[in-house]
């Protein structure tokens, strides 16, 4: 009862915060509504923000909600509760993201101007909070993820606005604002909240295999495919008819998926890779196009980039993962270093690496778009790749001090579930019965 009416409380505490932050700050942006636009404004992209990124936001917030909470529903144990609570953590960190990135970004004349592109750029953030949970599913309760929601969101739109705004570092898909924070953020509570007695216990004693797991797996792989090209190239350099990013993205979706029928049945004795497999490998392989998207400028690239990824997945689960586990002490309920984090990494090693190679020649006219510093002459290439790739240490450390930070709060004696045997964090939410969901 009493975690119930924590979780009750909480909710009602912070939407009651949203709102009245809406209510003082937030107006609808003239840059996507007709009428007079202020002169503090561009409003030179009023039709492109209405006719490309009201459809990109649609594909974008469908990948979040239902991809993100079928990716988490493939435990047995905490498969229901995990999947609702993902549309909690969903329906407030987008309110949350537009509040701070409109603090960091969008903030004029005292208010903050919400239209489709800000609520990309909030989907995007809570994407990273979803990646987050995954690494630590079945060991917090809902308040504790409300909780990581609300840290997280504030750290992540901090890492976005050094990154994109100051620095100037192109990452148009999100390898390192989104997979790779949210990957490693979600490590590091992992690695706090560790607990001896409780986290040493066998996967296979908490992870169901059977029927349920392929179905959702099934599901989330399929709308992988469908809206992941659109996640990747949601704010893309999309004024040209030839859209990169998308073409990349499939082009990398496609590899890293074959390359796991490759991988898989010589790492695990399985004819046939599991559709978890498959769908880990999917994801590996467009989290590396994050960077990469927009600049890749043949479809070989774009291949041998998923194909890699897809090849780091089943070998991150073979190796890494008993690692982390057994020497690091990091629970990864879901996997999400070797599906997010490294390929994250590699995604942002490779657009560095091609960064060297932007030119006037490979690039034409999306030079411009893509690295506009270097298109107006007051940045040298060497120096965006520069930039481009000290943005990743940069975005481990925030993502590290913050996931350290975050543990420490949700560790508090007053945040933990009180013991009990039959699943303690899934029960607040969902009743889960002995042996079947």
């Amino acid at each position: 009862a009493a975690s119930r009416l924590r979780l009750s409380g909480l909710c009602f505490l912070l939407q009651i915060l949203n709102i009245l932050l809406f209510a003082v700050f937030a107006r609808y942006s003239p840059e996507s509504s007709p009428g007079h636009c202020p002169p503090q404004l561009d409003c030179s992209r009023r039709n492109q923000d209405s006719g490309f990124q009201q459809p990109r936001f649609r594909d974008v917030h469908t990948q979040v909600l239902l991809s993100f909470g079928l990716l988490v529903a493939f435990l047995g144990r905490y498969g229901p509760g995990s999947a609702a609570v993902s549309i909690l953590i969903v329906a407030f960190a987008i309110q949350w993201a537009l509040l701070v990135q409109g603090f960091f970004n969008f903030f004029l004349n005292g208010k903050i101007y919400v239209g489709a592109q800000s609520m990309v750029s909030a989907d995007f953030c809570t994407a990273a909070v979803l990646i987050s949970t995954g690494a630590v599913l079945g060991r917090v309760n809902p308040v504790q993820m409300l909780l990581l929601a609300l840290l997280e969101v504030t750290v992540c739109a901090l890492n976005e606005y050094i990154l994109l705004s100051l620095m100037g570092v192109s990452d148009s898909g999100r390898s390192l604002t989104v997979h790779t924070f949210g990957a490693y953020f979600g490590l590091m509570v992992s690695r706090v909240l560790y607990q001896p007695h409780k986290d040493e216990r066998k996967r296979e004693e908490w992870q169901d295999t059977g029927h349920q797991t392929d179905v959702f797996a099934v599901l989330g792989t399929i709308y992988l495919w469908i809206f992941w090209p659109s996640f990747t190239s949601a704010t893309a350099a999309h004024e040209n008819a030839e859209n990169w990013a998308v073409l990349n993205t499939y082009f990398s979706l496609a590899a890293s998926t074959v390359a796991t029928f490759i991988l898989s049945p010589v790492l695990y004795e399985e004819s046939t890779p599991r559709m978890v497999q498959i769908q880990d490998a999917a994801l590996a392989g467009m989290a590396v196009m994050g960077m990469a998207g927009e600049m890749l400028v043949t479809p070989f690239g774009a291949l041998i980039a998923g194909f890699l990824a897809g090849l780091i997945s089943p070998l991150g689960f073979r190796f890494f993962t008993p690692v982390l586990r057994s020497r690091l002490k990091i629970q990864d309920a879901c996997g999400v270093h070797n599906i997010h984090g490294l390929p994250g990494i590699l995604g942002a090693l490779l657009g560095t690496l091609l960064t060297l190679l932007a030119t006037a020649d490979t690039f034409g006219d999306r030079l411009e778009l893509v690295f506009p510093l270097m298109a107006q002459g007051s940045r040298a290439v060497t120096d965006q790749a520069f930039i481009q790739l000290s943005a990743l240490p940069l975005t481990l450390l925030l993502a590290a001090l913050g996931g350290c930070l975050t543990g420490a709060v949700l560790k508090t004696k007053g945040l933990r579930s009180p013991p009990d045997e039959q699943y303690p964090e899934n029960t607040v939410v969902w009743e889960v019965k002995l042996g079947n969901c």
